[in-house]
């Protein structure tokens, strides 16, 4: 188990996070409602899982939706 600001999650569904997480095409809105977890502990699983370099590649991609982030992330 892994806990991420009191959420607990299977290695499976936090595999499956972070895979929703890197796709350009699922909102943090759409992890929030299958997996109950907000956009900063998304961002926390991330920094905790993902390399340092990786991270920060993944974070600039998401900065740089702005103004579709509703859409997107």
């Amino acid at each position: 188990m892994m806990k991420i600001d009191h959420i607990a999650l299977r290695p499976e569904e936090a595999s499956e996070v972070i895979e929703m997480a890197l796709s350009d095409h699922v909102s943090f809105a759409h992890i929030k409602q299958q997996y109950g977890l907000s956009e900063k502990q998304v961002k926390r699983l991330m920094r905790d899982t993902l390399k340092t370099g990786s991270y920060r590649a993944w974070r600039k991609r998401v900065n740089e939706f702005g103004s579709r982030r509703e859409f997107y992330k």
